[in-house]
């Protein structure tokens, strides 16, 4: 018996959670970079919420990436509480920083 194509899908699987790991280090590093945490966490509030709690609350809308990007990039109040979040301009997170950050934090179980 051949054990050739179980050793492959085992690679191919290592491969891509290697890629996901990557992915996730680099999005943390975006965040930590744009001091994101000091003000959030991944999973405990802080001044804001918890990016899983984030994740949580927005997981079946579609649309909601592009209005997180807005909202970061812009800044917001009253969604998660009274203290408002500053705008985070593009001189403190690119715009495709932004767009991964976001991505990241939404894909959070």
């Amino acid at each position: 018996m051949n054990k050739l194509p179980t050793v492959a899908r085992a690679l191919a699987g290592l491969a891509v959670a290697i890629g996901v790991t990557a992915s996730a280090q680099a999005s943390e590093a975006i965040i930590k970079k744009a001091r994101c945490v000091a003000c959030h966490a991944i999973d405990q509030k802080r001044v804001g919420p918890a990016y899983k709690d984030v994740a949580a609350k927005y997981r079946n809308n579609p649309a909601i990436e592009a209005h997180l990007i807005d909202k970061v990039r812009n800044g917001g109040s009253g969604v998660w509480g009274d203290i408002p979040m500053p705008p985070n301009g593009p001189d403190k997170i690119s715009d495709d920083d932004l767009k991964a950050a976001v991505h990241w934090i939404l894909s959070l179980p």
